[in-house]
């Protein structure tokens, strides 16, 4: 990757003008207008600040010593003390050919791979999966999938709600009101109605209340009818989860459960407060945080004062059971979990025990949260009847407003195709829709734009892969990887297209390091306007020689990175719309 040795250069000259700096953070990015240049950088100024140097001539004296002529013309110092990079003609037709020629596809794997759990979707057993699950599943899918590419090892877990009070509840309604056909029919929907039924009933009469507490003792206590009750709730629900991950790609290394934890929760307690960080307060175990200013008006109890516990001891348990390699053997590196924005506080109290708890723990501890889905009215999405959106509905829907819409534009197409085609469509339209938003922000769901083929959305860059590949089909083009393409790059939109080819990697490295797909999303979408404007000002079978070398070449490498930026995203490539 030319940016990759660019700022190792810029390191290097770096340290031998200043030798006390950390150059770690000088850094290499595209240039923000492309008539100053390919690359810039403007690190040198905040380095000249801290010193009370002149930043200017600081930039002066690194771009003197720097060694690039192999790869870039003469470097032009710019404004208060920016470095402008333009890569020469023959570096950009070489990282092309490698790049053709079957090596990495404009990225480097981590010079460090390390070990990464990642904790998302974490359904609640015995409910239906809805809406509010989709934004943790999908993007919680795309950063393992976008850290695997990199070359870390990744370890994804499934942490779900299978132990609580509900459960008390819950076998109330199996034991005295369960309708066996429904339950057959659609067991998710009949526990669902169990559990509305007797948590009313709870409200209005305290003997139904009290029965739900005993049966929850009785399971707690291992009681083998209850137990064998809870199980069957779990395995039905688990067989509805699969079916939603199935269609939506997902996978899961772990399943492990809040009930998995559940026997180690009194021994975190007794430790933390053996070590003085746990304190009784008021019958309860809290952790206080008086040298935490954000936290000091927020303690967390880890044990309640009827002796039972909470999501906070749970997850300490979970969290310590991660550090300590798990059921995969290897400590890891970082635990990220993926969760919505309302559990910011939660998170920040469980990192900041867990530092006390245990620090020597050198792991990363991310909480990677995100905001809500609204419907058009700029309130929470609900269905038109005000009932929360089954996630399975929401699928069905997907794929059928994407089968009207390939069918109109395609009706000659066979059914079964136009099915895969909607498919690929409906369900990428949704994962893009998501994840090409700033996850820190709210979101307004809306049909028409998801599906729209124009604008930021997975139709749009759905379309620009089938367009490549359509031109092989047309030319009836064998393209080989390498394909003895020349690289003459002539005109002003095949120098744009192969350019931004090349920052494919600082893409993912973005996306990666912030855990922000829709750096990579804004990648995706400016490549395929690229490759639009490349399509229409640069006839590519009407060539001849170079010429059609180089832009069939380029065509196969948009393709490929289409291709390989949508994977990561969970979003399947389709050769026709």
């Amino acid at each position: 990757m030319l940016h990759k040795i660019l700022e190792q250069k810029l390191q290097q000259a770096l340290a031998a003008v200043l030798p006390e700096a950390d150059t770690s953070g000088v850094l290499v990015r595209p240039c923000p207008d492309p008539k100053f240049g390919d690359y810039q950088t403007n690190a040198l100024m905040s380095l000249a600040k801290a010193r009370k140097m002149n930043p200017r001539q600081l930039a002066a004296d690194v771009a003197a010593r720097l060694d690039i002529a192999a790869w870039c013309e003469p470097v032009q110092v710019a404004g208060a003390g920016f470095l402008n990079f333009r890569l020469k003609p023959a570096a950009l037709a070489t990282a092309l050919r490698q790049a053709a020629g079957g090596g990495d596809l404009f990225f480097q794997k981590s010079a460090n791979p390390r070990a990464v759990v990642i904790d998302f979707s974490s359904p609640n057993v015995a409910k239906p999966m809805h809406v509010g699950h989709i934004r943790s599943t999908i993007l919680g899918d795309a950063l393992a999938r976008l850290l695997r590419l990199l070359g870390h090892r990744v370890i994804t877990d499934n942490h779900i709600g299978d132990w609580g009070t509900q459960f008390g509840k819950l076998i109330v309604g199996w034991k005295s009101g369960l309708d066996a056909e429904k339950l057959r029919a659609d067991p998710i929907a009949e526990m669902e109605r169990l559990y509305k039924w007797v948590n009313s009933e709870c409200e209005t009469d305290p003997r139904v209340l009290e029965r739900a507490r005993q049966e929850l003792v009785k399971l707690q206590s291992g009681d083998a009818e209850n137990l064998r009750l809870w199980r069957e709730m779990i395995a039905l629900s688990e067989s509805q989860f699969e079916r939603v991950y199935s269609r939506l790609g997902v996978k899961f290394d772990y399943r492990l459960g809040e009930s998995y934890y559940n026997p180690r929760l009194k021994s975190v307690v007794e430790d933390l407060a053996a070590r003085g960080i746990a304190e009784p307060s008021e019958g309860a175990m809290a952790v206080f945080f008086r040298d935490v200013p954000e936290l000091k008006d927020h303690p967390a109890l880890v044990r309640k004062s009827d002796g039972g516990f909470n999501y906070a001891t749970t997850d300490l348990a979970t969290l310590l059971f991660r550090w300590e390699g798990g059921s995969w053997g290897a400590a890891p590196g970082e635990i990220i979990y993926v969760t919505g924005a309302p559990q910011q506080l939660h998170f920040q109290q469980l990192f900041a025990i867990f530092r006390r708890w245990h620090p020597e723990a050198r792991v990363k501890l991310a909480h990677v949260w995100f905001g809500s889905i609204l419907g058009e009215d700029g309130k929470p999405f609900k269905t038109r009847a005000g009932d929360t959106v089954r996630l399975e509905d929401l699928l069905d829907e997907a794929e059928e407003r994407a089968l009207k819409v390939v069918t109109e534009k395609n009706p000659e197409l066979p059914e079964g195709q136009r099915r895969d085609i909607a498919r690929a469509v409906g369900l990428g339209s949704i994962k893009y829709g998501d994840l090409s938003q700033n996850r820190q922000s709210d979101y307004v769901f809306s049909w028409d734009r998801m599906l729209s083929l124009q604008g930021n959305t997975a139709p749009y860059l759905l379309y620009a892969y089938a367009r490549v590949r359509s031109i092989f089909r047309k030319g009836g083009e064998d393209f080989q990887a390498g394909g003895g393409a020349e690289f003459v790059i002539a005109a002003p939109e095949e120098a744009a297209l192969a350019r931004h080819l090349l920052n494919f990697g600082l893409a993912l490295d973005g996306a990666a390091e912030d855990y922000r797909p829709n750096f990579l999303c804004a990648y995706l979408y400016e490549l395929a306007g690229h490759f639009a404007r490349f399509y229409e000002n640069c006839p590519v079978l009407k060539a001849e020689g170079a010429e059609r070398a180089t832009r069939l070449a380029l065509c196969d490498l948009t393709a490929r990175v289409l291709q390989q930026g949508l994977e990561v995203l969970g979003i399947d490539t389709v050769e026709q719309m």
